[in-house]
């Protein structure tokens, strides 16, 4: 038992930091989602964005007033006020009062060089913003944190001046201040060794940690920080940002709980995890990298030999937490070299009353030997070898019938060259029905995707929720060049599961639809969902 050291707060800043990562755009509807997302997992804070930098977020403050949170602070975000103005005057400053929200984040300059060169004013001046920033706000009624930007440089730069600029935030009644790694550029031990100093030089106050990941650091520079005495982490929820990102506060979490004895979160929070990556990276238009810790599909994946045996006869020969505790689970990867007793444990696992002795055992083994010196790789694709498992024991469903399809593309010679159109038209047999549907696509594939679904959406409106995520296509032979046989997997997900089939063929378009259709046959009967009549 890990002796508990302490409370740390975590901040979450996917709302704001986090926005900022390329390839990020959030309506106001998908901001109030994570909001709660975020909530329900108990964040002790939740940084959503600049209410005086762009018209949305106003109007998420304006309409979280009526979307009360249930644990979590909601923070305001914004600079001190501009040189040469009073904070009561300067229109952003007022824009995090109008925002409702009773935490207000202020970020000022800690580096001189930033002072001079970057916005160009004194540091007397500069020290004067921050003061009359926080203190405007404290008096009215606000909890202020400060984040000093660019803390770290500042401090290695000139230390005098960058620890004046904490000074001076406490004087005008910050509750908080912030280090903040801006660049990202700091190794750990700087870290930490600059925190420490800043927590004897300011023990009144709560000190927190704000890093990014340009060196790859970002997560291990907050966990020695707190070793340092920092008190409250900030970060994003999976760890995307501006640039390299921010600290990946899902790991961060966790290995402050499970690693260090921290109090964080609350004992629910982190079985959570696994189904609430899923839901913010969908709303994000990401993807949860397969080797996330604690909650990446590979985070506790074992393929073969050693690994599988020993994690069989104990897990922690080879795992250092229990998947669950993050709502994740084991996996043991299907592959040639895994093994009759695997392939037993994944047929129990999907008929219980499965008879060991059952000669289709033997024959599931051989079929998995030849399909992956076919080409087919189920290490990738489990539930396309599940569907196999199914149809071995004659209890695969047939939710459709495939009658034919045909792909066509035309490339544009209009206004833009580089634009080719590409049409499916698919025939469907389901329950005796026959359909047949159109649709156009970003090529041939996306075409035929779009096609099926909306042929299938007729008789399963569940399939709605469905989409692909991650398309990979692999060349298996490159010896035949333009005749090689390829490889495709496709990553799907309904918003909370995700889920990997293959397809190989000579044709793209063949081993495509393989593993589209498989992908949504396992999602309609792994679903519980019955073949329409």
């Amino acid at each position: 038992m890990l002796q508990n050291n302490g409370r740390i707060e975590l901040f979450d800043s996917t709302l704001r930091d986090g926005a900022q990562g390329e390839g990020i755009s959030y309506s106001v509807s998908d901001k109030l989602s994570i909001a709660h997302l975020l909530d329900d997992l108990k964040f002790d804070y939740i940084e959503a964005g600049n209410p005086g930098s762009n018209p949305k977020d106003m109007m998420f403050f304006s309409e979280m007033k009526k979307q009360q949170l249930t644990h979590s602070h909601l923070v305001a975000f914004g600079s001190t006020c501009r040189k040469g103005e009073k904070a009561e005057t300067d229109a952003n400053v007022l824009s995090l009062l109008h925002s409702g929200a009773d935490y207000i984040s202020i970020f000022g300059k800690s580096w001189d060089f930033h002072v001079t060169d970057i916005i160009k004013t004194s540091k007397k001046e500069n020290l004067r913003m921050i003061f009359d920033t926080v203190s405007f706000l404290t008096q009215q009624g606000r909890e202020v944190f400060f984040d000093a930007e660019h803390f770290f440089d500042g401090y290695v730069s000139n230390k005098k001046y960058a620890l004046a600029t904490l000074k001076k935030a406490i004087q005008a009644g910050a509750t908080k201040i912030i280090l903040c790694e801006t660049r990202g550029g700091m190794l750990c031990d700087q870290v930490a060794a600059i925190t420490k100093e800043v927590v004897e030089v300011f023990p009144s106050v709560t000190v927190g940690i704000h890093t990014h990941n340009d060196c790859g650091l970002a997560d291990a520079s907050s966990l020695l920080a707190v070793k340092s005495g920092a008190r409250q982490v900030q970060g994003t929820f999976l760890g995307f940002g501006e640039r390299c990102g921010n600290s990946n506060l899902l790991t961060v979490a966790g290995d402050l709980k499970f690693k260090m004895g921290y109090d964080v979160l609350a004992p629910d929070s982190f079985e959570k995890f696994f189904s609430a990556s899923r839901q913010i990276a969908e709303i994000s238009n990401i993807r949860v990298s397969h080797e996330m810790p604690y909650v990446g599909h590979s985070a506790f994946a074992h393929k073969g030999g050693m690994h599988i045996d020993g994690v069989k006869k104990n897990p922690i020969s080879f795992e250092h937490m229990e998947p669950s505790l993050f709502g994740n689970t084991r996996h043991l990867l299907t592959s040639e070299v895994a093994g009759k007793a695997l392939l037993l444990q994944k047929v129990l696992a999907i008929v219980p009353n499965f008879d060991k002795s059952d000669p289709k055992l033997g024959q599931m083994v051989i079929k998995l030997k030849e399909l992956e010196a076919a080409g087919y790789h189920y290490e990738g694709a489990e539930a396309s070898f599940e569907l196999i498992i199914l149809d071995s024991l004659k209890k695969k469903l047939s939710y459709f019938s495939l009658v034919h399809y045909k792909t066509i593309g035309e490339k544009n010679k209009g206004i833009d060259p580089e634009l080719q159109l590409h049409t499916a038209t698919i025939k469907v047999i389901v329950g005796g029905t026959s359909a047949i549907t159109a649709a156009e696509g970003e090529g041939p594939v996306n075409a035929l995707d779009t096609a099926l679904r909306k042929v299938l959406s007729a008789f399963y409106p569940q399939l709605a929720g469905v989409h692909l995520v991650d398309y990979k296509v692999r060349v298996l032979d490159t010896g035949h060049a333009t005749a090689s046989k390829v490889r495709v997997l496709i990553e799907s997900t309904d918003g909370k599961r995700s889920w990997n089939t293959v397809g190989v063929s000579h044709d793209i378009i063949i081993a495509s639809w393989q593993a589209l259709s498989d992908s949504i046959s396992w999602y309609l009967q792994t679903s519980g969902m019955k073949p329409a009549n």
